[in-house]
């Protein structure tokens, strides 16, 4: 029984000494009344990124409009490749958006999820042209060419459709 007795007592002994050895919960100074010590660590600045400014247009007639993404994107919209993007919208007779990236062929889609063509900042009129990086636009009666320095282009009109 005193042994029973005993180890309750020693356990509840050790327990008392390490409690008188924890900090106290204001930490160093709270028993004096000082303020602690704070150390703050210098917060490196990371480099600030310039986007560049999307442009938008539209054909006289409604039916067509573009937006243009500088090399490296936006502040809302980059480019999987880094840009520069040239993308046309075409509502009448089907909704279609041709697109021009960086490099390679234009491509055609049919199935755009987003429709929400015609706005733009500017009006091209007929017989106009608008670039912008590598891409040159052509507005005419017919329809719109937009091409990039390489070559590659597409056509966008009521009657026709073409990319390469």
């Amino acid at each position: 029984m005193r042994f029973l007795l005993a180890v309750p007592a020693v356990l509840l002994s050790s327990a008392l000494a390490f409690a008188s050895s924890a900090p106290t919960p204001g930490g160093p100074g709270a028993e004096s009344g000082q303020p602690r010590e704070i150390v703050t660590q210098p917060v490196e600045k990371l480099p600030t990124r310039a986007f560049g400014v999307a442009q938008s247009f539209v054909m006289p007639s409604g039916n067509i409009g573009c937006i243009y993404i500088p090399e490296g994107g936006t502040e809302t919209y980059q480019p999987a490749d880094g840009g520069p993007e040239l993308s046309c919208d075409r509502v009448e007779p089907k909704y279609v958006r041709a697109t021009l990236g960086r490099s390679g062929k234009a491509v055609v889609r049919t199935n755009v999820g987003d429709q929400g063509c015609c706005g733009g900042d500017r009006t091209i009129p007929y017989g106009e042209t608008w670039s912008a990086g590598p891409f040159t636009c052509y507005s005419e009666r017919t329809g719109l060419t937009c091409e990039r320095n390489d070559g590659h282009s597409f056509l966008l009109s009521r009657a026709r459709l073409r990319a390469d």
